[in-house]
Formats: C-alpha cells, sequence, structure tokens
C-alpha cells in the first residue's frame, strides 16, 4: 500500500491523532485538511488516490466530476450516513465506501444522556449550584420505570438503546421498516405501527437513516398525534424533523422537550467555533433560547472506541479496495435501488 494518497477533508485534530496511529500498520500517505469538500475546494484533491469525507462534505455533481478529473479513484466515508452523496450520479464513476457500524453503544449511550439530562434538568441543577444556587424549584423529572419509550428504527443502535430502557424497567414500543421479529420475540419488544408509537410514548427517539421515506418523519401532523408533553430525542440524521415545526409545538406546549445531536442545517454550524461571533441561522438560534431543549454538536458517535473502530475500517475499506477484492462496505445506487451486487460478493460496479 506503499504511495497510496489520501486526503481528508473537515478533519480536526481527533482524526490526525486516531487515523496516523492506525496508519501505522498500513503506511498510507496521509494528508489532513480542516476545509470542507465541496466546489471550491474539490480541487484540492488533485493527485490523490482517494478522499476521506465526512457527514457535513458536499459530494454531489459538481464535486464528483471535479474528483474523477483530478484522479480519485475512492470516496472513503468515515461515517455510517450517506445522504450527503449523490449515489445515483457517481454511479460507476467512483466507489463509495462508508463505516457502517462503529459504536452503537456510544450513539445509544448518548441518546440516553440527554434523555436523562433533559429529564433531571441536571445542566440546570450544574448551572446553578456555579452560582452558589443550591434551591431546587423548577427541577423536577419523573421516573423512567413505567414509562413508555418509542424507539423508531431497531438497527444495532435502535437495538442497544431497548436494551438500555428495559434496564430502567420502561415498556418498549418499536417501528421498523423491516421489523426483525426474531429479536421482538426474543426481547418482548412490541414492534407497532408509528401512530401507536405517537399517541402512546413519553419518550420517543430517532434511530433511522435519512431516506425519501423518513425525511421530515417528524412533522407538525405527526407531532400533533403525540402526548402533550412526550419528550423526542434525535441522535440519527437532522432531516428526520421539521425543525420549524418543532418551534412551533414547543411554543404551544404539546412537546414537553426535545434533545437534538443533529439539525438539518448543521453542516455550517456543528464541529465549528462561532464563540467569538454570532448565528446567522434564526432556526437553529430559536431552538438555543428554548429552556426544555438540549443541543449537542453530533457528539454521539465522539467516544475512544468508535473513532478507533473508524479509523480502522475507514483504512480497511481502502485496503480492500486497492487490493481488488470485494468491498463489504461499499454503497451505490444499486443498493439503494434493491439491486446490489454484494449479495453475489461482487462491487458494484
Amino acid at each position: 500500500m506503499n504511495g497510496k494518497k489520501i486526503i481528508f477533508f473537515d478533519a480536526k485534530p481527533y482524526d490526525e491523532e486516531f487515523f496516523n496511529a492506525e496508519n501505522e500498520s498500513f503506511h498510507f500517505e496521509l494528508k489532513f485538511l480542516k476545509n470542507h469538500l465541496n466546489p471550491d475546494t474539490c480541487t484540492l484533491a488533485k493527485g490523490y488516490d482517494v478522499v476521506c469525507a465526512f457527514v457535513n462534505d458536499d459530494i454531489k455533481s459538481p464535486v464528483i466530476d471535479c474528483l474523477v478529473k483530478g484522479g480519485t479513484e475512492l470516496i472513503a466515508l468515515r461515517c455510517a450516513g450517506y445522504n450527503n452523496v449523490d449515489l445515483k450520479y457517481i454511479f460507476g464513476k467512483l466507489h463509495v465506501v462508508r463505516v457502517p457500524e462503529y459504536s452503537p453503544y456510544a450513539v445509544a449511550e448518548h441518546a440516553v444522556s440527554l434523555m436523562m439530562t433533559l429529564n433531571r434538568k441536571t445542566h440546570k441543577a450544574y448551572s446553578r449550584v456555579r452560582d452558589n444556587n443550591f434551591t431546587i424549584s423548577g427541577l423536577m423529572g419523573f421516573d423512567m420505570f413505567g414509562k413508555t419509550a418509542g424507539i423508531i428504527g431497531t438497527g444495532r443502535i435502535g437495538k442497544v438503546l431497548i436494551n438500555i430502557l428495559k434496564g430502567f424497567g420502561m415498556r418498549i414500543l418499536a417501528y421498523d421498516m423491516r421489523p426483525d421479529n426474531d429479536y421482538a420475540a426474543k426481547t418482548g419488544v412490541e414492534y407497532v405501527p408509528l401512530d401507536k408509537i405517537y399517541e402512546q410514548a413519553d419518550i420517543i427517539s430517532l434511530h433511522c437513516p435519512r431516506t425519501k421515506e423518513t425525511q421530515y418523519l417528524i412533522n407538525d401532523e405527526s407531532m400533533k398525534k403525540m402526548k402533550k408533553g412526550v419528550m423526542i430525542i434525535n441522535t440519527g440524521r437532522g432531516k428526520l424533523i421539521d425543525t420549524k415545526a418543532l418551534i412551533d409545538n414547543l411554543k404551544n406546549g404539546h412537546i414537553g422537550s426535545a434533545g437534538l445531536d443533529v439539525y438539518e442545517e448543521e453542516s455550517d454550524y456543528f464541529f465549528e467555533d462561532f464563540s467569538a461571533s454570532f448565528i446567522s441561522d434564526d432556526v437553529l438560534a430559536r431552538l438555543i433560547t428554548f429552556p426544555n431543549v438540549l443541543i449537542t454538536s453530533h457528539q454521539g458517535f465522539f467516544t475512544r472506541e468508535a473513532l478507533e473502530n473508524i479509523a480502522a475500517t475507514t483504512l480497511g475499506n481502502i485496503k480492500d479496495f486497492f487490493d481488488g477484492i470485494f468491498l463489504k462496505n461499499e454503497i451505490c445506487y444499486k443498493c439503494e435501488q434493491k439491486m446490489c451486487m454484494k449479495k453475489e460478493g461482487k462491487r458494484c460496479f
């Protein structure tokens, strides 16, 4: 693998730390850029065999054409999601690989931390005590025991979360477009229609991918079906929720609280420091003002174990590509159309 060159876009210091450590056994040539990948920066990839991109990089037609012209052979996503990739346009031009599983525990545990913080208001209690204010008025929460959690999406993350919440003694309702009935039978989880989750869940947590079917799954109509005071948690993708509708339902008191690790227009803000500036996104700025909204900056994946797995899987995907072997983590337009060649042990094209 000596001589193969990889350029990283939207790279942070922790990316350099973990990828450099893992690369000791691969011996690729790595270059890290702070810039996002977009039409203005794609020419920086000229001469690099691989572009390693992240969730907020733009991999649409102008960028794809630019990368192909510059000699790139592979897009290696160091993340699970790929809604930022135009799979139809890129098909036949560049192969795309991803990291489908880095640590379901990291994301599931972060979802629980959002739930617990919103419920028991520990973020507010911390701030009070720092100001020598030891009152507890306004900090009342509820017992998780006996409450109903609605889990939308029961992949690995959803299942880990279910196991955690069952430990609290919660009743679990689940929804998935492809329900795992064997799992349900073993664990006692009940798969139900979405409307039943909306009607009965005290906490709703989103763990499904963003697709045409799931975009704005949580909208004004679905929120009006929910129990008054429901808590909504999103550690999946920002566009699973119509944010303006969420704000309206927070304002009228129908939604009790929201914990968001993702935001539908996050690419301009998340992972960046605006502490000396201001936020020009009026919707995000409005969200931040709500005392019953907790926003974290897409940090659900951010554990040491997850970063180690991301680096190992990403570099392993790249090695497999240049070794000419089957790419188990490849994604493509055919996969989306259920015409995937992977089931036959072949590459997408």
